[in-house]
């Protein structure tokens, strides 16, 4: 009983400040200060997530030597992924993994509506994840639950589908923004990688979630730079040549990286019990981070050593190439290869966790590895004015990832820049990120959040036709008022069913519902008026097939492309076993997109 009572206490307090809140505002101001409380939200919780991550981390491993490999490294990652599927099964009784991409389906397909639970069940699950030792990071699951902070507010204050969406990437910006302390590149992840339009209405509260997230993680976390860096060379003209070089080789590993984390995901999507994907995602990660320590978690404490010229042993821990520092390029290319499919097998094998680290940890490395290299086949040392600053590059390297695995070379640029203050090489950050992006989008022209809802065509993007069409959806427009008939029913009987319809176009099913054509009004004209030929002819005699039809599970997209290469102003629609659903009309194809577009142009 009390615990209903509290339940009833705060539903009458939320409904409070609701009213509050409401009060004689307009919109405009509601949403100002939402993202306010959006930012408030996302900041606290990325606060709890990266302290779960640490303390867990730190209760597993502190007592590890750093000499032998340790076979527990073979276990936690197995339990890790346990835990987390018996909470998202028993718990959570939903799916929370690929959570960017959840995002982009909400605000394509959804209306930007994300589930509730999202506010803190990819705060835990990603916690046991990453803690117990899953290769993978934990900004996707704070975006979603970001997302799904913005889109419960929304919600509740029955904001627009429109609103609605701009609460969201509210979320998603102040999450980056908290867990990264980078406020400008949180509002350009929203667009670049949410791909939300910016006008003055969208920007404003994008930057009060974005500061007020910050602000909440320096009073936890201090003002300075998530990553330390010293600078040790400034930047000079003669280094853009290899600078290229790099962007091209991080577009490059990108698209290595991409690639290989589809094909491995599809061997888990092949497997139909998630027993078997457990047990192959955690005898995979297991083996990765047994011989491969620094893909245990995030790996940012590797980062940090990269760009602070740590010792080669602080990086080989617990492995067989500890105490031989001539091993290091070789031990990094290693882990720069096999990283994706320790990735690959903490989300397939039930984890829960997102791809941001992993990009910034093998940019980072990649960026490393071609320095050492590049200097290693010039002929450079250090007293040359042409050598790559292994550390230096290391940034450029992260830069090189994130835009192109992400498509997103801005957010590349700005993040890597915030995360270590490293503003005194914008220049050369700039020059890898973007001929990174470049270099993949010749492979993949979308990004790797992206790319399943493209090929479902669900995608929505900043090219207004196609956002329309993403967003439109073919059952809002299936008309079902068509009288069916079949190809047996005799001409007496159907001009019955003509007298009857306001329609001239009339389907053809057989006994089982399935679609066989179409009769149209004026192909029987002529015999309505001669009832002497009416037990004569039955409906089959004048049905023809359609110019085209049209599946249920066809994007509007290609609904529109086949009403402009038919000329048709009718089509019918069956599902995937030919049963009739009904008819979707060109004019009603075309009222809908123009509502539609109405509401994406209004402020």
């Amino acid at each position: 009983m009390n615990l209903i009572t509290l339940r009833r206490k705060e539903i009458h307090l939320l409904q409070l400040i609701t009213d509050w809140i409401k009060g004689n505002q307009t919109e405009r101001q509601v949403v100002l200060m939402l993202s306010l409380i959006v930012g408030l939200c996302t900041g606290l919780t990325a606060f709890v997530l990266k302290s779960l991550i640490e303390e867990i981390k730190h209760l597993l491993t502190s007592g590890f030597g750093v000499e032998d490999a340790n076979l527990l490294y073979l276990v936690f990652p197995a339990v890790g992924i346990l835990i987390t599927m018996l909470f998202v099964r028993y718990i959570v009784r939903g799916d929370i993994s690929h959570g960017v991409t959840k995002i982009l389906y909400a605000m394509s397909r959804g209306r930007s509506r994300i589930k509730s639970h999202n506010r803190w069940s990819s705060i835990i699950a990603s916690a046991i994840t990453i803690g117990f030792g899953g290769s993978v990071g934990a900004e996707a699951p704070i975006v979603l639950t970001g997302a799904a902070w913005g889109s419960d507010l929304g919600k509740r204050f029955h904001l627009p589908p429109k609103t609605l969406m701009l609460l969201v990437g509210c979320g998603a910006a102040g999450a980056v923004s908290g867990v990264f302390k980078a406020p400008i590149a949180g509002l350009v992840f929203v667009l670049e990688v949410l791909m939300l339009d910016l006008s003055f209405s969208s920007l404003l509260p994008l930057l009060v979630t974005s500061i007020t997230s910050v602000c909440v993680s320096y009073a936890f976390y201090g003002t300075a730079p998530q990553f330390d860096f010293n600078l040790s060379k400034a930047f000079t003209i003669d280094i853009i040549p290899g600078c290229i070089l790099l962007g091209v080789a991080c577009g490059l590993v990108s698209l290595y990286f991409t690639r290989a984390m589809n094909w491995f995901e599809g061997i888990f999507a092949r497997i139909s019990k998630k027993r078997y994907k457990f047990l192959l995602g955690a005898l995979v990660l297991g083996i990765m981070i047994y011989f491969f320590p620094v893909m245990y978690g995030e790996g940012y404490d590797v980062i940090n050593q990269l760009i602070n010229n740590a010792p080669p042993g602080d990086i080989m821990h617990n492995t067989f190439f500890f105490g031989d520092e001539s091993n290091l390029l070789i031990y990094l290319s290693l882990v720069l290869f096999f990283k994706v499919f320790a990735t690959t097998a903490t989300n397939g094998g039930g984890g829960c966790g997102g791809t941001f680290a992993p990009s910034l940890f093998l940019g980072c490395i990649a960026g490393f590895v071609f320095a050492n290299l590049w200097d290693i086949i010039l002929g450079l040392g250090t007293g040359q004015t042409c050598y790559l600053s292994a550390k230096n590059c290391g940034l450029y390297g992260m830069a090189g990832l994130m835009s192109g695995v992400m498509h997103a070379p801005l957010t590349g640029i700005f993040l890597i820049a915030e995360l270590t203050g490293g503003y005194d090489l914008f220049v050369p950050i700039m020059i890898v990120s973007v001929v990174s992006y470049l270099t993949i989008n010749i492979f993949e022209p979308h990004s790797i959040y992206a790319m399943r809802l493209a090929r479902r065509g669900q995608l929505l993007t900043h090219d207004k036709d196609n956002a329309i069409l993403t967003v439109l959806n073919l059952e809002s427009l299936l008309e079902k008022d068509y009288k069916p008939v079949t190809a047996d029913m005799p001409l007496e009987k159907f001009v019955v069913t003509i007298s009857k319809s306001h329609r001239n176009i009339f389907p053809v099913i057989d006994g089982g519902g399935r679609f066989k054509g179409v009769v149209s009004l004026d192909s029987v004209r002529l015999y309505m008026f001669r009832p002497e030929l009416y037990n004569q002819y039955t409906v089959g005699s004048f049905m023809k097939d359609p110019p085209a039809i049209l599946s249920s599970a066809d994007s509007l997209k290609v609904v529109a492309t086949k009403f402009e290469d038919t000329k048709a102003w009718n089509l019918p629609v069956v599902d995937d076993e030919n049963h009739y659903l009904g008819f979707v009309s060109r004019s009603g194809l075309f009222t809908s997109y123009r509502e539609t577009l109405l509401k994406f142009s209004q402020e």
